[in-house]
């Protein structure tokens, strides 16, 4: 009889991503995750196969929970653009320096480079549009937003959420989120209706 499982995978998944914030992708060890998940490394190639399988199923998961991060964003947000704004300043929850961002912004290399990981990254950057336009649609119909073509506009607040991101790591004035949402709220003033 198998031994029941004392840490979960998404538990595990968690510890990667504080793993990957402090060491980045690529010093990243399986006894460093084994470590901070309370786990041998054993049974991480037992789970995941290698590192490899192992941050696959990170990429994996990172574009599958966007939707509960934007979802939990408009539950906490009664206007759509205080809700997308609540949603892409989310990452100031994990990442509070400039060195995790730079060590999470290695993972782009990985996803750049390997056919598997950009598929997921590919499939992460179609759902962050997604939701970003799905939300200056709700802004637009709540009278948030004018003069604006929903689509269009999603593509470039989600360059200026990328570029803040890269930004602010290299400025290093002021929060994350305080610094994610000026840049967005920037994009957005020429269509926000005053009233």
């Amino acid at each position: 009889m198998p031994r029941p499982r004392t840490t979960s995978n998404p538990e595990i998944l968690d510890a990667v991503i504080r793993v990957v914030s402090r060491v980045g992708p690529a010093r990243l060890t399986l006894a460093d995750v084994a470590a901070e998940a309370g786990l041998a490394a054993p049974t991480l190639l037992q789970r995941f196969g290698s590192k490899r399988g192992l941050l696959l199923e990170v990429a994996r998961q990172g574009a599958e929970q966007l939707s509960e991060q934007f979802d939990q964003a408009r539950q906490a947000q009664a206007s759509p653009l205080e809700a997308l704004l609540h949603a892409l300043a989310a990452p100031a929850d994990v990442l509070r320096t400039p060195e995790e961002v730079s060590n999470h912004l290695a993972f782009l290399q990985m996803d750049m480079g390997d056919p598997e990981f950009h598929a997921f990254a590919l499939e992460h950057a179609v759902a962050v549009r997604e939701e970003i336009a799905a939300l200056l649609h709700e802004a637009i119909a709540a009278g948030e937003l004018s003069g604006c073509d929903a689509e269009n506009l999603a593509r470039t607040v989600q360059t200026a959420y990328n570029g803040a991101l890269v930004t602010w790591a290299i400025f290093r004035e002021g929060p994350l989120n305080v610094w994610i949402r000026g840049e967005v709220d920037e994009v957005l003033a020429p269509y926000a209706r005053v009233g």
